[in-house]
């Protein structure tokens, strides 16, 4: 067996050949129109292998992410497609090459690695752990929205232009160029909804769908909350069917505007998996959050192996490094022996917000 590595030029398509056969088996396209910013030549250097006899029999990629928020810019190791071969199942070749994965996250100098999956309890050996939030809105019944005087279309003929124009406006979100939009737009089974003014500009827009993956659920989206609710009405009269809109945790006033609406569903779940890979990067983050709200005593550092969190003179420590994730991008665990003031000024920091896009997953 030769690797964990990353593949040749000449060796991708026999790589994306292993994908489609495993992965994609019924698919029309190829996996990598469905991650046309991970799948590719320009991404090589982070795709690793293990081949056997010239035979690609495992395969891992990340792509790398800067996430920018309020409080801080993190750069994210996003990685996907984890497949080892049937044959060769059961000889911890999917360790090797996620670990190789993270090893290659830490030279890139990533704050923190994330993945979906529900293989819990085998990322949980590789410290692992479900954190963030996640939102998902069910549009069971039709309902109306205000009136907004709005053009609706339905079809991915859209300038990318117009859709970072309106994508920018996220507070957090990856640091993406028009031409990743324009990638993204030409993902097989992707559906745009638009709606337009009077002035022909772009008011807000909707996704749904990406390949084979996220099928009835809108998971990238843009415009104030009035025309997204206009649309989002129309959207649920034109499918005649119910849908999903994920949306994130720090989007309260679109959280708000669509959980007064009667009869819509409201789950709540985790981002994904979450693993620190730098942790003095992301402790140092943090505190620098803390100190510009004008927090100066919060403690979050690592000490003998734990990790000491608090404020003032109240601390506790944490033996595992997954608690971490959780205590930093939630959800918070309760800490009862912390009194009221030591708990406002943590809940004034963390968790801190953190979303990953659907475009940008893998």
């Amino acid at each position: 067996m030769e690797g964990p590595r990353p593949p040749t030029e000449r060796e991708l398509p026999q790589v994306l050949e292993f994908l489609n056969h495993n992965l994609r088996p019924q698919a029309q396209w190829s996996i990598a129109t469905e991650y046309p910013t991970a799948l590719n030549p320009q991404n090589i250097g982070n795709i690793r292998i293990i081949t056997d006899q010239g035979k690609v029999i495992s395969h891992a990629v990340l792509k790398p992410l800067i996430i920018k928020t309020p409080m801080a810019i993190f750069k994210v190791a996003a990685i996907g497609s984890v497949l080892t071969d049937n044959n060769h199942r059961n000889q911890g070749l999917s360790r090797k090459i996620l670990d190789a994965c993270l090893d290659e996250a830490k030279k890139q100098d990533c704050d923190i690695a994330m993945l979906w999956t529900n293989l819990y309890d085998f990322y949980r050996k590789l410290d692992f752990e479900l954190a963030g939030y996640e939102n998902s809105i069910v549009f069971e019944n039709e309902f109306s929205a205000p009136a907004q005087n709005l053009k609706f279309i339905k079809g991915t003929q859209i300038s990318a232009e117009a859709i970072q124009k309106l994508y920018s406006q996220h507070t957090v979100g990856s640091v993406r160029t028009t031409e990743d939009i324009r990638k993204f737009l030409s993902i097989p089974q992707t559906v745009a909804y638009t709606a337009w003014d009077a002035n022909g500009n772009l008011a807000a827009y909707a996704i749904e769908g990406k390949g084979a993956d996220l099928t009835g659920y809108v998971h990238e989206w843009g415009g104030t909350v009035s025309k997204l609710l206009a649309l989002f009405s129309w959207i649920r009269k034109e499918k005649k069917q119910s849908f999903t809109v994920i949306i994130p945790h720090h989007s309260l006033n679109l959280l708000t505007a669509v959980k007064a609406i009667p009869g819509v569903v409201h789950n709540e779940g985790y981002l994904g998996m979450i693993k620190i890979v730098n942790e003095d990067q992301v402790l140092n983050k943090v505190k620098k959050a803390a100190r510009a709200v004008g927090i100066s005593d919060l403690i979050l550092e690592k000490k003998s192996g734990n990790y000491v969190v608090g404020a003032g003179n109240q601390t506790v420590e944490f033996a595992d490094q997954k608690d971490l994730a959780r205590l930093i991008f939630g959800p918070l665990p309760e800490i009862p022996q912390f009194n009221e003031e030591t708990i406002k000024k943590i809940e004034r920091v963390l968790p801190l917000p953190l979303w990953i896009w659907g475009w940008d997953s893998i």
